[in-house]
């Protein structure tokens, strides 16, 4: 039944390379031209009026929304959070397993 793929001579492997076309290998990077950075591991300063108004400019605070518009990590944008609604700057709206929602007092 079946058994293996039998071994090909030499002369047959020499003219299966000459039929393939050589392929260039091109890394993926090359063509975007793009580096990603480390996100951030230290929390924004709250005494920053300019970070505190951007943070309330924005609709609805999620970790997720932060840590992307600071390049923070999502635990330091959770930190952040939470310490700018110990301060009252921001309020929280609900609260899941998964994600804390916070909107800006105005």
């Amino acid at each position: 039944m079946g058994g293996g793929k039998k071994k090909q001579t030499l002369s047959q492997i020499e003219k299966a390379q000459e039929k393939k076309p050589e392929k260039k290998k091109e890394t993926k990077s090359a063509g975007m031209g793009t580096e990603k950075k480390a996100p951030a591991v230290v929390v924004p300063d709250l005494k920053s009026e300019k970070i505190v108004e951007e943070v309330k400019r924005l609709k609805v605070l999620t970790p997720y929304t932060v840590a992307s518009r600071f390049n923070l990590r999502l635990s330091v944008a959770k930190d952040f959070l939470e310490e700018l609604e110990k301060k009252g700057a921001i309020r929280m709206v609900s609260r899941s397993r998964n994600v804390t929602i916070y909107k800006s007092l105005d």
